[in-house]
């Protein structure tokens, strides 16, 4: 829902004041990794997600799970995001301010699927293409993705963008040219 994406930005974009305010974004940074990591187990999300569980018993839970792992900023964030009722949000919430983060580091994103996995020199070698170009941030993290699919080749995509080198992208171009 588009709603649900303007209040997890709202809600990073907050955070992100806040950090910058307090002068402790990269421990904001370090937390949100943390928490999103925990996200991914499902029995958290559900937790944080269940609309049975009260946001006290939630907040002591996530206390108890994260302990001294996140700072006081983060804990007292959570604690008004179950007292508001929009914990449920969280996730998204983790993952825009881990894009907004990012970006105010300009830092693009890049995630890289080739049919075999690339040794660090070749992902060095792609990683400085993409910096000095005008179309990336000059700090650039590459994910690597394998896809035997690809036939050859590679695809890379970044922000709304995608550029589509692999064999099999190929033959379907000229697959539809000959249906046409």
């Amino acid at each position: 829902m588009a709603s649900d994406s303007r209040i997890a930005s709202r809600y990073a974009k907050s955070l992100m004041s806040l950090g910058l305010e307090q002068d402790n974004l990269d421990s904001l940074y370090n937390d949100m990794l943390v928490i999103d990591e925990a996200m991914n187990l499902r029995e958290f999300s559900m937790f944080v997600k269940s609309p049975i569980i009260k946001a006290d018993k939630k907040q002591a839970v996530f206390t108890e799970v994260f302990g001294d792992s996140i700072g006081e900023v983060t804990q007292t964030f959570f604690n008004v995001l179950s007292r508001k009722g929009r914990e449920f949000h969280l996730a998204e919430i983790v993952k825009s301010f881990l894009k907004q983060y990012k970006k105010n580091k300009g830092i693009t994103e890049v995630k890289l699927t080739t049919v075999n996995p690339l040794e660090e020199k070749a992902l060095q070698e792609i990683r400085n293409v993409l910096s000095t170009s005008a179309v990336t941030e000059s700090k650039v993290e590459i994910t690597s993705f394998v896809d035997p699919n690809l036939i050859g080749g590679f695809v890379i995509e970044f922000d709304d963008r995608l550029y589509d080198a692999s064999v099999s992208h190929k033959l379907e171009q000229i697959r539809k040219k000959f249906q046409d």
